[in-house]
């Protein structure tokens, strides 16, 4: 998903989005699911040159992603759609009055397990070592930007600070996920569970560990052949349901919490040992993958 938290933010989508051609690109990559560039032009009835300018365009805006064609020979390239969904917040310039916003560091979780393969890095290092489950406890962790296992389970205290004898009607959690393969797989599923004070709200389903196509805030020092992005999954539980990405995916509502000014909060992300699918998850932060962010969160009150 494509997030937009401001109209204003989105100009480089809109000027991408704004040619007869390019719609006709991304209509192409999706009826193809991605092809080479070049028979893409063919298609398309222009040059090579023509069609790269285009391209390039719908990169800077995260709408598409080329990558090598490792079967093929010489510099052929194919190119593919890298969103499912655009969402753009109309409620511009600002949030509502009545809505905290407060954000979370990857790295400053309360609780862990963590199962090999794992680890954590800052901005500028890895923090200890690799595969090694005890440094999730330690001190630098607070610095971390990433941070990957194969199961187990983050858990953050999220910071309340509504004003007293406010009753909480909403709490929505936006980051960048993806799954934790050795290595980096396109096809890689893991089941990804989101509980709210111990109780499961939501799961989702990872497609796979990103890493063919360098992410957009992923430091040069970065290693190549590791996890470079994720996709950015928002969940919200309300007074209907509990919500990813705007789809309801569960009834489990806000009512039954009784939040208010007072109350803690925890929100736990997990691959649990009785997952369906345990390939793992990798967290985003604001150093690291396509997203310029941490654990971001908005809390709706009345």
């Amino acid at each position: 998903m494509l997030y937009i938290s401001k109209v204003q933010d989105g100009l480089p989508l809109y000027k991408a989005l704004g040619s007869d051609i390019r719609v006709k690109i991304i209509d192409t990559l999706l009826a193809e699911n991605g092809i080479n560039m070049n028979d893409l032009a063919g298609k398309l009835g222009i040059s090579n040159g023509a069609l790269t300018s285009h391209i390039k365009k719908l990169e800077e805006c995260g709408m598409v992603t080329v990558s090598n064609d490792a079967e093929g020979h010489g510099n052929h390239k194919n190119c593919s759609v890298h969103v499912d969904k655009i969402l753009i917040e109309l409620a511009a310039g600002g949030r509502s009055e009545n809505i905290f916003h407060t954000s979370v560091k990857v790295g400053h979780y309360n609780e862990c397990r963590a199962l090999p393969t794992c680890g954590l890095a800052s901005s500028d290092h890895i923090i200890g070592e690799v595969d090694d489950n005890r440094y999730f406890n330690h001190p630098d962790r607070f610095n971390a930007d990433i941070l990957w296992f194969t199961k187990g389970y983050v858990e953050y205290a999220v910071p309340n600070f509504i004003p007293f004898d406010k009753k909480i009607d909403s709490i929505t959690f936006t980051m960048e996920l993806s799954s934790e393969a050795p290595g980096i797989n396109e096809q890689w599923p893991s089941d990804i569970y989101f509980y709210l004070n111990d109780v499961n709200i939501a799961m989702w389903t990872s497609p796979g560990d990103f890493g063919e196509v360098r992410g957009l805030f992923t430091p040069d020092w970065w290693f190549a052949n590791w996890n470079q992005y994720g996709l950015l999954k928002m969940v919200e539980i309300n007074h209907e349901g509990t919500f990813i990405d705007g789809l309801k995916v569960s009834d489990v509502k806000i009512d039954g919490f009784n939040l208010n000014s007072r109350s803690n909060i925890k929100l736990k992300i997990a691959v649990p040992d009785n997952a369906a699918n345990i390939g793992g998850l990798t967290i985003f932060g604001r150093s690291f993958g396509n997203y310029n962010q941490d654990i971001d969160i908005d809390i709706g009150y009345r």
